[in-house]
């Protein structure tokens, strides 16, 4: 018997199936969120749900994030299993009490008394002229506060099985979807069901430099790792999907076969993700390291509205293509001698 052929789709796609799949697999599931009814969210995720579903799970909610965030909190406490949709990540700094105060720490407050099984969907990165309310990177701020799973989906089967695993954990999930990527497409393979959401994944394999990166940033390093490849240089790209917990297992992994690291982040640069894991391999793989860890960040500054600001702002695939030319080529970026 053949193998079913895969399904194309898009992100978009793949994200409202997930939610789908969730509302008819389970009755406590519900969706709230700003928008995410009558006109079928922002990024029009949720588009037809309210139709199959119903007001009552599909609850349309005021401009009140800090309110409708805790309400999301009470459900999961109570036995409900929410989904909460934040319109975009910088809108999520008003439910900031919520999340870390509350679903964060009321397990732990609780002695394991009480679970706060609750997931939240927002928003994030730039890239669509959105300007900089609407724009920013803030996942490494969320993958700072312990008690919380902060998953970022790179791709399409992600975006399409991450959602049951995160609604199957007992303690509050965060999940960061790029809005660059809701056209994206990809295939979707019949085969797989699951995914994990603990540990990154080798999206292309290597030996010269461990590009390490996530979200809209994946697509932009395997572009770059093509070019560099004609180039005759092999980049390892590195998926890390959950931030956390950060899988530094398998970042360390490559790094022992390619001995350079790139780090690629829509983030700022200070205080970031690819901050905690440059820190984590000067830390643990020091002596690893052929030549110092590079970092591709976003400029420091917030995301412009006009688009060659904004593109200039961000990280693109010719900066990730020069950072790793200064480490690979021969003569550069090598450890200096004394």
């Amino acid at each position: 018997m053949n193998a079913a052929a895969p399904t194309r789709m898009t992100y978009r796609e793949a994200c409202k199936q997930a939610i789908r799949d969730a509302l008819l697999a389970d009755p406590r599931c519900f969706v709230v969120g700003e928008d995410v009814g009558k006109y079928g969210g922002c990024y029009a995720v949720t588009k037809g749900l309210l139709e199959e579903f119903g007001p009552a799970r599909i609850v349309d909610t005021p401009l009140a994030e800090v309110g409708f965030v805790g309400a999301g909190v009470g459900a999961a406490l109570a036995g409900l299993r929410p989904i909460v949709e934040i319109m975009t990540c910088n809108f999520s700094l008003l439910a900031l009490d919520q999340i870390m105060n509350n679903a964060a720490t009321i397990p732990h407050m609780s002695g394991g008394q009480f679970a706060v099984p609750l997931v939240i969907r927002m928003a994030t990165g730039a890239g669509r002229q959105l300007a900089a309310q609407h724009s920013h990177s803030l996942e490494g701020w969320f993958a700072h506060i312990p008690g919380l799973k902060v998953l970022v989906p790179g791709t399409v089967e992600d975006a399409r099985h991450m959602l049951a695993a995160a609604l199957a954990d007992p303690n509050p999930v965060l999940i960061f979807e790029h809005i660059v990527l809701y056209n994206a497409e990809g295939d979707l393979d019949p085969s797989v069901t699951a995914v994990d959401i603990e540990h990154a994944r080798v999206r292309r394999a290597g030996k010269d430099v461990s590009l390490v990166t996530y979200g809209n940033s994946l697509p932009k390093c395997l572009a770059a790792a093509q070019q560099l490849a004609s180039e005759g240089i092999e980049a390892e790209v590195i998926d890390l999907r959950v931030l956390r917990p950060l899988d530094t297992a398998t970042v360390m992994e490559s790094l022992t076969r390619t001995h350079r690291c790139v780090i690629v982040d829509e983030g700022w640069k200070s205080g970031s993700i690819s901050a905690e894991i440059a820190a984590r391999l000067a830390e643990d793989a020091l002596y690893e390291l052929d030549a110092p860890v590079r970092r591709v960040c976003a400029r420091e500054v917030p995301v412009p509205y006009a688009e060659h600001m904004e593109t200039a702002s961000l990280p693109q695939v010719p900066d990730i293509v020069a950072a790793v030319r200064s480490l690979v080529k021969a003569g550069e970026g090598a450890w200096p001698t004394f």
